[in-house]
């Protein structure tokens, strides 16, 4: 028998972090797809290019899982802000309360690579009564660059490289985003931690290459050629792989407004 969905239901059950994460589609007609787990994701490009619309499809899967705990940073409030009802922690403009999360993070972390030393194995598995968290930033460089002194700003990006260092294999994930593309926002040791980048449109060559890697835009990956029209359009590069061209598919505030009220069915549910 076909079953059919009204407009405003999402029909989403069973999906968990160990899934494959829909971002979109190739330019070769293949779904773009990614295996999130035990990875991460770096994405950036300039205001309206498509970067937020892109993770958005990332939280919207994470919000979906009943085994992630959700982790939600955004400086500016409103791009995650339809997400933090059901978040399990939102950090805002606050530096000293993201240092404070951060810090947190890491000690669970410690605290999972002592559990897993213990019981002798490498890496968490869907099998363990524990959840994975997934560490969202949205505007990476209002807290490694904008908020609080130096010294904090340091610390953030001291914190959030161990973070993505280490935290794979005890189930932390950490999806950041910027729309400043620049070394002083994404070092070179802090992006090629990243298993996946993706680059939508950048204002100039090296700005395309901070997010791929260097010289990709030389070789024909550059997002600085994607047209301004051309939103939702990026390049998605992951470990050991040539860039390959997709667009994101597109979530509006109604459909983000539908998977935040049935993800809190999901999580009560959970809860009872």
């Amino acid at each position: 028998m076909k079953t059919t969905h009204r407009a405003d239901t999402v029909p989403v059950s069973g999906l968990s972090i160990y899934d494959l994460v829909h971002l979109g589609i190739f330019e070769d007609g293949v779904l773009a797809e990614i295996e999130l787990i035990y990875r991460n994701i770096l994405l950036g490009g300039e205001p309206g290019a498509g970067k937020s619309v892109a993770l958005n499809n990332i939280v919207a899967h994470c919000a979906l899982c009943p085994d992630v705990s959700l982790w939600l940073f955004d400086g500016k409030q409103v791009e995650l802000g339809l997400w933090r009802d059901i978040a399990d922690v939102f950090v805002g403009p606050d530096i000293d309360m993201a240092l404070h999360r951060l810090g947190q993070l890491q000690s669970e972390m410690d605290r999972r690579y002592t559990e897993l030393k213990r019981v002798r194995r490498r890496k968490i598995a869907k099998t363990d009564p524990i959840d994975v968290i997934a560490l969202v930033i949205d505007e990476l460089a209002m807290y490694s660059a904008t908020m609080g002194t130096k010294d904090q700003q340091e610390a953030f990006v001291r914190l959030l490289r161990d973070l993505v260092a280490r935290g794979r294999a005890a189930g932390i994930i950490v999806v950041a985003a910027t729309q400043r593309p620049s070394a002083d926002i994404i070092p070179t040791s802090l992006r090629d931690l990243f298993g996946y980048r993706l680059a939508f449109r950048c204002t100039t060559d090296s700005s395309s290459d901070i997010i791929l890697g260097r010289g990709w835009a030389t070789q024909g990956f550059n997002a600085a050629t994607i047209a301004p029209e051309s939103r939702g359009i990026g390049y998605l590069i992951s470990e050991g792989l040539q860039p390959r061209r997709m667009k994101s598919a597109y979530l509006t505030d109604a459909h983000i407004y539908s998977l935040v009220e049935y993800a809190r069915q999901l999580r009560t549910k959970k809860v009872a």
